[in-house]
């Protein structure tokens, strides 16, 4: 589901602990709405987002974390 299709107009959005801090591979997340994880690129603020439920956005952050995935 796109971002649009939740109704997400105005949410508070911030930069991912794990973005690069010379502007690259940053990822915006939005917290505190019921049920789903908007997600965008942050060097396209006006761009599209993607939503994940909330287990699935868990299970990548955990996957990340544990160094379980690779570039």
């Amino acid at each position: 589901m796109t971002a649009s299709q939740h109704g997400i107009a105005a949410v508070r959005w911030r930069k991912s602990s794990y973005s690069n801090l010379n502007g690259g591979d940053c990822v915006e997340v939005a917290d505190g709405l019921p049920g789903a994880v908007p997600v965008r690129d942050s060097k396209d603020p006006h761009g599209p987002a993607l939503v994940f439920g909330p287990d699935t956005w868990s299970s990548f952050v955990t996957a990340v974390q544990g160094g379980r995935l690779t570039t």
